[in-house]
C-alpha cells in the first residue's frame, strides 16, 4: 500500500525529479512518485525513516511531513509559506537597492583602495539572494551530486566575481532569484486554483450526542454517529437523513444546478450544501470512504501518473546538465590553446554565460504544471482525470465504444407513444392498460402506471390474472382488458393489423376488441447525437455501440445517433470479447476508449485505453475501473474531455519547443561571444517564467461548446 507525504521546502522542479529518481533507485522502494505541482510524495515499499534518509542526502532542505489527507495546502503550511514569502521579498528589495547603487556608482566604488567599497556594496547584495543557491550547491557536492542547476548558477557567478565582473554576478543572482520567486508564485497560484476548483472538503462535522452538538474533524466521525447540518453548511460525510427536510445544492459534485429536495430516509453525500432547513444525518461511511474524499484524492493524485512527455523531460534534464557542464569546460579551455590570440579570460566568460543559460528549469517546471492545470481544468468541468498519461492518451483516441443503457440512453423505461385503434382514444388505451398492470412490479408496467397517473387516467380494477409469457388479463371499469404481447393477441384470436412494431410494445384489447398499443422505450439522452458529431470533429474515426438489448432496439438507437457499428444481445462477457476484437483492429499508435455506466461495464473499462465512467459518482466500480470519471450524467463531457486534452497537450508542446529553441539559440550565441551574462540570465529567467505563465492557461480553460445543465 502506498503512503502519501507532503514535501515541505520543495521549491524546485529539478529537486523533485532528483528526489523521485533517488527513491526509485532504492531496493526497498517499490514505486515513488513526486509531484512538484502538489509538493507531495506517493511511495510504496519503504518506511518513512528510509524515505526521509534518502531525501536528506539528495535535498537536505526538503523535509518529509505526513500528509493531512493528501492536502498539500493545509492552513499551517500556507501561513508558513506566506511568512517566508515576506522574508524573500525583503531580501530581494534590499539586494536590488544595493545592486542599483553598485551599478550606478560602479566606477567610483571600484576606484577605492583595493576596490573595497565595490565589494562592500555588491558582495552583500550577492549573498542576500545567492546564499540559498551557494548552500544548495555545496550540499549537493558534499553528497556527490555535482551536476545540477544550483551548481551551474554557483560556478557561473563565482567565476564572474573571480574575473571582477561583480555587477554581472549580482545581476545574475538577483534576476534568477526574482524569476524563481515569480515562478513560485505562479505555481502556488496554480495550486490554489486547483483547490478552488475542487472546493468540496468540509471543514468540520457537528456531531450530535445526547441532544448536544460538538464540532470535530470529519475524519474523527465514526459510522453510525449522527451529525447536524445547519442551513448554509456543507454535509461533512456520506449518510442518511434521520431528521429534518430541506433543499440541498448538489452542483459541486453532480453539476445539477437545481436544488434537490431531501427528507428522512434520503441519502446525502459529503460535499452537498444544505440550503434551508436543519438536517440530522446518520453517517454511513467514514470520511476516507466518502464521495468527496475520493474525488479530492483522485484530483490530487492525478499527477502521480505521468505523461510520456513528462518522463522524457525528466530523463532529458538528467543528461542535459552534465553535457552542458562538459561543453562549457571545453569552451573555456580548448580555444585559448588552439586559436592564436584567444585569451582564457574571454573564453572563461563565454563558458560562464553558457552555464547561466543552460538551466533546464523552464522545461522541468512548465511541462508537469501544464498537465496539472489540464487535470484541474477537467475537474472544474466535472471530469475526474486520474493522471496526466490519460491527458496524452485522449489526444490519440481513434475509436469510441459506448454502452447503450444508462450511457447513450437514460436507462429508465417510459411511455414514448400511444397508438389507438378502432375508435378508442389514446387516454382510454392508457387507462385500461394501467388498470390491468396496476399490481405488476415490472418496470414496463410501472412506466405505464406513471404515464396514466400523469394525465389523471384512473380506473376501477378487479380479477387480475397474470398469463406468464403473454401478459395480464383484468376487469377494468367493467370491461375485460388484456395487456400483453403480440402472441397474446394471436392466442385469443383478436383481430389486429399491427404485428411488427419496433421497440418494446404492449398491446391492449377491450372485450376482445383491439384498442391499440403502447410503445415503451428507453429514451435517448438529450445531446447524445450532438456529442457523437462533436467526437467526430475532435478526430474520432469510428463510433461503436455495445448492448444487451435486442437487435430491433439497438438498430433504432444506432440509426438515430449516427453510430457506425453496433452489436446487440451481448452478455457482460460477450462485451469484453467484442471490445477486445475492436481493439485488435485499431491502427498502431491509436487508442480505443470505452464509455459505460461504471458498474457492469467495469471489465471493459479496465481493458480500454481510456475508460470513461458515466454518472459514476459514489460507485466503487466506476472510481476503481475508469480512467476518467464523469461526475454527472452529461454525455457532452466526453467530447469536452477530448478538447481539454488537446488544449493541454498543445500548451505542453508549445513550452517544449519554445524553451528548446530559445535556449539553443542563446547557447550558440554565448558560445561564439555574441551574448553576455545579462542577456543569458534574462533569457533563462524569461523563458522559465513565460513557460510557467503559458502553463497556467490550462487551468483557466473555458470551453464554449459545452451546455452544462
Amino acid at each position: 500500500m502506498a503512503d502519501k507525504y507532503y514535501l515541505k521546502g520543495l521549491d524546485c522542479a529539478q529537486c523533485a525529479n532528483k528526489i523521485e529518481t533517488a527513491l526509485n533507485k532504492c531496493d526497498d522502494v517499490e514505486s515513488a512518485t513526486v509531484s512538484f505541482a502538489t509538493k507531495t510524495l506517493v511511495i510504496a515499499g519503504a518506511s518513512e525513516e528510509k524515505a526521509r534518509s534518502i531525501i536528506r542526502q539528495v535535498e537536505p532542505e526538503v523535509e518529509l511531513v505526513a500528509a493531512n489527507n493528501g492536502s498539500a495546502g493545509s492552513s499551517g503550511n500556507e501561513q508558513e509559506e506566506e511568512g517566508n514569502s515576506r522574508v524573500e521579498i525583503a531580501k530581494l528589495v534590499v539586494s536590488a537597492i544595493l545592486f542599483v547603487a553598485g551599478s550606478v556608482f560602479h566606477t567610483q566604488l571600484h576606484n577605492t583602495p583595493y576596490s573595497i567599497a565595490e565589494y562592500a556594496v555588491l558582495i552583500p547584495a550577492y549573498l542576500l539572494v545567492g546564499y540559498p543557491v551557494l548552500k544548495s550547491a555545496v550540499l549537493s557536492i558534499v553528497h556527490g551530486r555535482v551536476f545540477n542547476e544550483m551548481f551551474l548558477m554557483a560556478i557561473a557567478t563565482l567565476g564572474a566575481i573571480a574575473i571582477h565582473q561583480l555587477p554581472e554576478a549580482v545581476g545574475v543572482m538577483l534576476f534568477y532569484a526574482v524569476g524563481e520567486f515569480l515562478q513560485d508564485k505562479a505555481v502556488d497560484k496554480s495550486r490554489r486554483s486547483i483547490v478552488q476548483l475542487m472546493d468540496l472538503r468540509p471543514d468540520f462535522a457537528r456531531v450530535v450526542e445526547n441532544g448536544v452538538s460538538k464540532t470535530i474533524s470529519p475524519e474523527s466521525v465514526a459510522i453510525g454517529q449522527s451529525v447536524e447540518v445547519r442551513p448554509g453548511e456543507r454535509v461533512p460525510l456520506d449518510g442518511e437523513i434521520v431528521e429534518g427536510s430541506s433543499f440541498v445544492d448538489t452542483s459541486s459534485l453532480t453539476g445539477e444546478s437545481v436544488p434537490r429536495e431531501v427528507g428522512p430516509g434520503d441519502a446525502v453525500l459529503a460535499g452537498y450544501v444544505n440550503d434551508s432547513g436543519r438536517l440530522v444525518v446518520r453517517v454511513t461511511k467514514e470520511f476516507c470512504q466518502s464521495a468527496v474524499a475520493r474525488i479530492l484524492e483522485l484530483v490530487e493524485n492525478a499527477s502521480a501518473n505521468k505523461a510520456p512527455t513528462e518522463k522524457f523531460i525528466t530523463k532529458f534534464a538528467s543528461v542535459y546538465t552534465p553535457v552542458v557542464v562538459v561543453l562549457a569546460a571545453l569552451i573555456a579551455v580548448v580555444p585559448p590553446l588552439v586559436i592564436p590570440g584567444a585569451t582564457f579570460g574571454d573564453y572563461v566568460y563565454r563558458a560562464l554565460v553558457l552555464l547561466v543559460i543552460s538551466c533546464p528549469c523552464a522545461l522541468v517546471v512548465s511541462v508537469p504544471l501544464g498537465y496539472f492545470g489540464g487535470v484541474g481544468s477537467a475537474s472544474r468541468h466535472k471530469l475526474l482525470v486520474k493522471g496526466a498519461n490519460y491527458i496524452d492518451a485522449m489526444t490519440k483516441i481513434d475509436t469510441v465504444v459506448f454502452d447503450k443503457t444508462g450511457t447513450l440512453t437514460k436507462g429508465v423505461f417510459a411511455v414514448s407513444e400511444v397508438v389507438p385503434h378502432n375508435g378508442f382514444s389514446g387516454m382510454e388505451v392508457l387507462r385500461y392498460a394501467a388498470g390491468a398492470e396496476s399490481v405488476s412490479p415490472h418496470p414496463i408496467a410501472r412506466s405505464i402506471r406513471e404515464a396514466a397517473s400523469a394525465i389523471g387516467a384512473a380506473a376501477s380494477v378487479t380479477n387480475i390474472v397474470e398469463k406468464k409469457g403473454y401478459g395480464v388479463v383484468a376487469v377494468v371499469d367493467g370491461h375485460v382488458v388484456m395487456a400483453g404481447n403480440d402472441r397474446m393477441l394471436h392466442e385469443h384470436k383478436v383481430a389486429h393489423d399491427v404485428c411488427d412494431v419496433r421497440g418494446t410494445v404492449v398491446h391492449v384489447t377491450v372485450d376482445d376488441v383491439y384498442a391499440g398499443y403502447i410503445l415503451i422505450s428507453d429514451a435517448v439522452k438529450d445531446g447524445a447525437a450532438a456529442s457523437i458529431k462533436e467526437l467526430r470533429r475532435q478526430g474520432v474515426r469510428k463510433v461503436v455501440m455495445l448492448t444487451g438489448d435486442g437487435e430491433t432496439v439497438a438498430k433504432k438507437v444506432a440509426a438515430s445517433l449516427g453510430i457506425d457499428e453496433y452489436y446487440a444481445g451481448l452478455l457482460p462477457q460477450d462485451k469484453v470479447e467484442k471490445f477486445a476484437a475492436i481493439k485488435a483492429q485499431e491502427p498502431a499508435g491509436r487508442k480505443v476508449a470505452f464509455v459505460g455506466d461504471g458498474m457492469n461495464d467495469a471489465p471493459v473499462l479496465v481493458s480500454s485505453d481510456v475508460g470513461f465512467a458515466m454518472g459514476g459518482l459514489g460507485s466503487d466500480a466506476a472510481i476503481e475501473a475508469a480512467d476518467v470519471v464523469v461526475m454527472d450524467d452529461d454525455i457532452g463531457r466526453i467530447p469536452l474531455a477530448l478538447r481539454i486534452s488537446a488544449f493541454t497537450h498543445s500548451i505542453v508542446m508549445e513550452n517544449v519547443v519554445f524553451a528548446l529553441v530559445v535556449k539553443g539559440a542563446f547557447v550558440l550565441l554565448g558560445s561564439v561571444g555574441r551574448a553576455d551574462m545579462w542577456e543569458a540570465v534574462v533569457a533563462d529567467v524569461g523563458v522559465s517564467l513565460l513557460a510557467v505563465l503559458n502553463s497556467l492557461r490550462a487551468v483557466r480553460y473555458n470551453d464554449k461548446g459545452l451546455s452544462v445543465r
